[in-house]
């Protein structure tokens, strides 16, 4: 019989009330392994109570205590990280090495975090004027809101919370109902480490979940990760009720393959940039750009036998490279994307539609595929397909392959990948994307950087972590301040200018 899941609320497990519950699935098996409760706009009212009653003695405590949690709960993720990857895996399906590298990714910024004292300093300016000094201070919003995908159950709501929590907000998470039980373990983490009951909330959930989190007043910002459709939605609402908003949509990222690259190293970017976690990463690399056709069959004889011998398993297959996508409506969609293709005109050179594992035919398995001679034109170049699919796109000269990502929708992610310094310089300078990697498959900057798509990858004008994540979840406050010195001024009717 499938366990039922709760949220957590004011520093406990609570059932759901709504009446309405959500499938958990194992993705190896097939199987409903859980029930998860999806709110209603009056449970998340409750934890948007329990944040703001919070709030005060939070915003309140001096930063280094704040940080103090945050090293405290930095060690017991470090503890607890076996158990963590296993249950990650278990609901999405990714395989326990990739989990651990979910959790650690997100791990980084809470340690990121742990500093955060330094990047809540204001400015100062002594004798602005006379006898007039002028500072600044970041104060926190109040009660945020995150609002996380399915494909970084942990590292994503990590980069949210993390940051605002020790910015001194209280903070309310909306995971993926596919895979909600690592948020709900994090937030029970975060309360042994010592954070007071109220600070960090999770409240499952689907559409209704997500307009309670929009529409409340009382929710001062909202971060999102998904797809670009919703996000503009995200967007659009949450900034018409009055909220800072960051939504992070969809990708499409290329890489560019120069006649010059280290095409082994290439071959072994692409196999895991392309392939791991089933592409279900929105910094995946699911389109080759070879410049010259004499790359791209270079490109293809080299890829080609070493995708055929790629081993799909299970989650827990120490030996396997990805696992299974995390449903079966998922699956569905990805196969229906290779057909199209097809049906497209695209040359689809390995077929991995009827992949079968053996002992768990009813799990979500889907074998890589591999498509030369895509064009522009296609919808499935346009289209971000979300899993272990391969495309390759033809480029004649450089300027071609500037030119894909750079007018491509999305504009998440790009790599070049070459041996000349001055191309990859003018490459990183021209392109028309957010972040990009130079021989480096997988851009995603470092916590104390910050991350963050343009075009429809990306509605909001501030990233998320780093120092931008900082200024996301804090408000500036300036005073100018004079103090009497024994002589009054007559009254002034224009603008003062401190001369």
């Amino acid at each position: 019989m499938a366990r039922e899941l709760m949220h957590f609320i004011n520093g406990e497990r609570v059932s759901g009330d709504s009446g309405r519950f959500g499938d958990v699935y194992n993705p190896n098996t097939g199987e409903v392994q859980a029930k998860v409760p999806l709110a209603n706009a009056q449970e998340m009212r409750k934890a948007v109570e329990a944040a703001l009653s919070a709030f005060g003695a939070w915003s309140a405590m001096n930063p280094q205590r704040r940080a103090r949690v945050m090293f405290r709960f930095k060690d017991l993720l470090e503890q607890n990280i076996d158990e963590l990857a296993h249950m990650l895996s278990a609901e999405h399906g990714k395989v326990v090495a990739d989990s651990k590298g979910d959790i650690q990714r997100g791990l980084e910024v809470i340690e990121f975090a742990c500093g955060i004292p330094h990047l809540l300093k204001g400015e100062f300016t002594e004798g602005a004027g006379p006898g007039i000094d002028i500072y600044s201070m970041r104060q926190p919003l109040g009660v945020v809101a995150g609002i996380t995908p399915f494909n970084f159950p942990a590292m994503i709501p990590m980069w949210m919370f993390g940051v605002a929590i020790a910015c001194g907000n209280t903070f309310i998470c909306k995971p993926s109902e596919k895979d909600p039980s690592v948020p709900l373990r994090l937030a029970e983490l975060f309360m042994e480490a010592g954070a007071p009951a109220g600070v960090l909330n999770v409240v499952n959930g689907d559409k209704q979940a997500v307009d309670a989190i929009l529409t409340d007043p009382d929710i001062k910002a909202v971060s999102f990760v998904g797809s670009s459709d919703i996000a503009q939605y995200v967007f659009a609402q949450g900034t018409a009720h009055g909220k800072r908003v960051q939504a992070m949509g969809g990708a499409k990222n290329h890489g560019i393959v120069m006649p010059d690259a280290d095409m082994e190293q290439v071959v072994n970017d692409f196999l895991g940039s392309a392939y791991g976690s089933a592409g279900e990463r929105c910094m995946a690399l699911p389109v080759a750009v070879p410049v010259g056709d004499e790359t791209a069959d270079r490109l293809i004889e080299a890829l080609t036998p070493r995708i055929k011998n790629l081993k799909v398993g299970i989650s827990t297959d120490a030996e396997a490279q990805y696992g299974p996508v995390v449903s079966a409506a998922h699956l569905d969609k990805i196969k229906n994307y290779v057909a199209k293709g097809v049906e497209e005109g695209a040359e689809l050179l390995i077929d991995g539609r009827d992949f079968s594992m053996q002992g768990f035919e009813n799990g979500f398995f889907m074998g890589p595929c591999l498509f030369d001679r895509v064009t522009t034109d296609m919808v499935t170049y346009e289209q971000e397909i979300f899993g272990p699919v391969l495309q390759i796109v033809r480029a004649k000269d450089f300027e071609e392959a500037l030119r894909l990502p750079s007018e491509h929708q999305y504009g998440n992610g790009v790599a070049i990948f070459t041996r000349d310094g001055d191309t990859a310089r003018e490459f990183a300078s021209r392109v028309n994307v957010g972040m990009v990697g130079i021989n480096v498959p997988i851009p995603v900057p470092l916590a104390y950087h910050t991350f963050g798509g343009w075009k429809r990858s990306a509605f909001g004008d501030v990233n998320q972590h780093g120092p931008e994540g900082v200024r996301f979840y804090t408000k500036i406050k300036t005073v100018t301040s004079r103090w009497p010195q024994g002589q009054r001024e007559d009254a002034s009717f224009v603008i003062p200018t401190m001369k």
